[in-house]
């Protein structure tokens, strides 16, 4: 009898791997050889495991018209907002006769400005990429002439330089909007937890952040961030770190803005392993909904992100860009929803 859930040790052990080695593969490291990555992803295709259960009805389908490649540097795993983004995706597109290829950039094809081995541009009709925030190697993309869309982008990047399609969540008014709701409730002293020179996302969540103070006439205190932009905010980041942090500002902020769910719940984490009560002396926000956030204890105060949503309309665009690609580009925000729990006032 299958499983219900496939996991990736489940992986490991029909190859005879590690975890950790099948976790890599999955996510792209360099230090893991090519081969052993293609059987992993191959294995994860053969067991249906989350985002790569799709694929083996879109590779093993011959009556297939057209082929979109997904171009990534980390690919998203199951509570990632880009997980059920790319299922979205990848419903639409094969509704249209397309089917989907996933190709890892490497930090080597990025320092050396290349395309990943084994992707060959004259065999694909249209990209997506997600999670690709280098700046110059998303003109080296865009330059191959291939109808493209970018899910988020570089924090950088100015639109009319990108030369493609870019879909984002809603980003700065929902931030703006969760701020200025606890500035009404009466706090003054906030601190911004997260590189907002990561990705585009991360920069209009910072942005929304700091004209909501502004309106209100609140200063920002640099000395209340934690902003390190050596950090991969991207990924749940050890709680030991994040203490270490807490510890080196000189005071603390009544309330922490995190640019996701990964940072705030470390940032939880952290406190409550100093004995800080959360939020009756630090208030904490998230980004993303993840599902993280509704299992940390106070819930997490979040924004919601309509993925699957985002996946579909992702599709509807760059399907419409392979059809007609003199269109002008579009830059596309989907609207996102305040969710307000535990980890500050309930504000709604």
């Amino acid at each position: 009898m299958a499983k219900d859930r496939v996991t990736i040790q489940d992986i490991a052990d029909a190859l005879g791997i590690s975890r950790n080695t099948a976790s890599k593969a999955l996510n792209g490291a360099d230090s893991i050889p090519a081969d052993t990555r293609d059987k992993v992803i191959k294995k994860a295709v053969e067991l249906k495991y989350k985002q790569f259960s799709y694929m083996d009805t879109a590779i093993s389908s011959s009556d297939k018209q057209g082929n979109i490649a997904l171009l990534t540097c980390n690919l998203p795993n199951g509570s990632h907002f880009g997980s059920l983004l790319i299922s979205g995706l990848e419903k639409e597109i094969s509704t249209k006769g397309y089917t989907l290829s996933i190709y890892f950039v490497r930090e080597n094809d990025i320092n050396g400005m290349a395309l990943p081995g084994n992707f060959e541009p004259s065999s694909v009709d249209g990209i997506i990429c997600i999670e690709m925030f280098n700046k110059a190697y998303s003109r080296l993309i865009t330059d191959l002439g291939i109808p493209t869309i970018f899910v988020d982008c570089a924090a950088d990047m100015v639109y009319p330089e990108l030369k493609a399609d870019l879909v984002l969540m809603e980003n700065e008014h929902s931030t703006y909007s969760v701020t200025r709701k606890l500035i009404d409730h009466g706090y003054t002293s906030f601190g911004f937890v997260g590189d907002y020179n990561h990705c585009k996302s991360f920069n209009e969540r910072w942005t929304g952040f700091n004209r909501a103070l502004t309106e209100c006439g609140i200063s920002l205190n640099p000395a209340h961030n934690i902003v390190a932009p050596d950090r991969n905010f991207n990924i749940n980041m050890e709680e030991n770190w994040m203490g270490q942090q807490l510890d080196a500002l000189e005071e603390w902020p009544s309330v922490f803005i995190c640019a996701n769910d990964f940072i705030a719940i470390s940032v939880m984490k952290s406190l409550k392993n100093k004995g800080v009560k959360v939020p009756e002396e630090v208030a904490v926000c998230g980004f993303d909904d993840a599902s993280e956030s509704r299992v940390v204890e106070p819930h997490l105060t979040t924004v919601h992100i309509y993925s699957s949503q985002m996946g579909i309309i992702s599709a509807e665009i760059l399907l419409s860009r392979i059809k007609d690609n003199t269109r002008p580009y579009q830059v596309t925000h989907v609207a996102t929803d305040m969710i307000f729990r535990g980890s500050t006032p309930v504000l709604n």
